[in-house]
């Protein structure tokens, strides 16, 4: 294959990942632009190995089908709640692989005598952002995953040690480009490890789908330094499309809940949520004061209802609750009410978590709606069910100065006429706080496993109509 017809074909297909990214804007259009991209990295993999510099596809082509294998085998068996977490995962493959190009690289044009300031100035900013992403998408998972606490770390001189460790690996690197020491790249290296877990420890849980978007920025810058580095215009493209896509995403996470993309990266706030099932929710809410329902009651108020928003959020990903909340969906039309769903933008644990999920129990897409388009209807509904959504229904966020998630943007719920929340307890979410929807006058809170509760209230419908 020449050089001419590889730059081609490396240039379809980067139409084909730009094409996909736009079918990705729209979940009527997901599938096709998840076909779409797939097709331009196939393209892309095949007119490398047919390249004239590669060599060893002896040991490239084994590597490939085994990694191949690997990568079916764990989409097929993922559950949608482990997504995000595997998103982080395979983050730090990108990074390790950004670190790994840039010191051999490195090794090998130095014993070939073909190093230069631009290439070495490449292989150091390549290392930087790889090892970061490495690293900081690491602690990301271990959260996620909850192998370790969920909760922001933070520590007396924080931001003063990450600031100190930055202004040693510009010196390093400098001193790397300067004077061709690789004794600089490798310690330069071993400080980004470091700053990419101090810049994640101090985000809590509520912050998390901010820092997903966020890593996915990062892996694309990485993968466009190695692109400079190994001279491969399509991993520029790839890299610069994911990087810059992942930062706009993280621009538009942080509006969405009214933070700013540096008051994250700084320390974000809340914990993971811990939430229990058990007897004593009950008992806990009457002590509290919080209203109390059982499946029937809900029922009731939903056969009657005109209207009804339901409002997802991760309780209903990981009680695995989007069919049962399709044949409720169904129970209520058939008994002559409209049913819409909202959706925040940061529900769930990573972005369009809730959309997807929807989208595989086959609700229509113009029933699922964003927040700025629906909230104004949350008044006119007769009854709002929240299904494992706690902080981004919590009107403190409007009424409550001294809230930690005050200004974040909601799903106006308490508007409606009738409530009802269903959840395990009353505990708070990721940003632990008490969410004082739970209190008001028209809520009513159903203790439950959510797919138990939406089966339960899809049969007591049906059977009253």
């Amino acid at each position: 294959m020449t050089t001419n017809f590889l730059a081609l074909v490396y240039l379809i297909s980067g139409c084909l990942f730009i094409f996909g990214l736009k079918g990705l804007t729209s979940p009527a259009t997901a599938r096709r632009g998840n076909y779409l991209a797939m097709a331009g990295m196939a393209l892309a993999v095949i007119a490398t190995l047919k390249s004239p510099v590669v060599s060893g596809l002896g040991v490239i082509i084994p590597a490939v089908i085994i990694g191949a294998a690997i990568g079916a085998v764990v989409a097929k068996r993922i559950e949608m709640t482990a997504m995000p977490q595997l998103v982080a995962a395979l983050h730090s493959f990108v990074g390790l692989a950004a670190v790994l190009v840039a010191i051999g690289t490195y090794l090998n044009r130095e014993a070939a005598g073909a190093l230069n300031g631009v290439l070495m100035g490449e292989l150091a900013v390549g290392a930087i952002i790889g090892a970061i992403t490495f690293t900081g998408s690491l602690v990301a998972f271990a959260k996620l995953q909850a192998l370790v606490s969920g909760a922001p770390v933070n520590f007396n001189g924080q931001h003063w040690l990450n600031l100190g460790l930055a202004v040693f690996i510009l010196i390093l690197s400098i001193d790397f480009v300067a004077n061709d020491h690789f004794v600089s790249l490798v310690f330069l290296t071993l400080l980004a490890f470091a700053l990419g877990v101090l810049l994640i420890i101090p985000i809590g849980g509520a912050d998390m789908p901010v820092v997903i978007s966020m890593l996915n920025s990062y892996s694309g810058w990485a993968a466009a330094a190695t692109g400079f580095t190994l001279g491969n215009h399509l991993l520029i493209i790839t890299g610069a499309l994911v990087g810059s896509s992942g930062a706009i995403l993280s621009f538009i996470m942080c509006r969405a809940m009214n933070r700013g993309f540096i008051s994250v990266i700084l320390g974000g706030f809340g914990a993971k949520d811990d939430d229990e099932g058990g007897g004593s929710a009950t008992r806990a809410a009457a002590e509290k004061g919080a209203n109390s329902a059982g499946v029937e009651d809900a029922a009731f108020w939903m056969e009657s209802a005109r209207k009804v928003i339901v409002v997802p959020g991760y309780g209903m990903a990981v009680a695995q609750a989007q069919h049962a909340l399709k044949e409720l969906t169904q129970a209520l039309e058939a008994a002559g009410a409209q049913v819409k769903f909202a959706i925040h933008p940061v529900a769930g644990r990573m972005p369009g978590h809730m959309n997807v999920l929807l989208a595989e129990a086959d609700i229509p897409y113009d029933q699922v709606v964003e927040m700025d388009e629906i909230n104004h209807e949350f008044a006119t509904a007769d009854v709002a069910l929240v299904v494992g959504a706690n902080d981004v229904t919590n009107p403190a966020a409007k009424d409550d100065s001294s809230s930690p998630i005050y200004g974040m943007p909601i799903l106006e719920v308490h508007k409606a006429k009738q409530v009802f929340v269903i959840k395990r307890s009353l505990r708070p979410g990721y940003a632990g706080v008490e969410n004082t929807l739970y209190y008001m006058d028209n809520c009513s809170m159903v203790f439950g496993d959510a797919k138990e509760v939406c089966e339960g209230l899809g049969s007591a419908v049906r059977e009253a109509g």
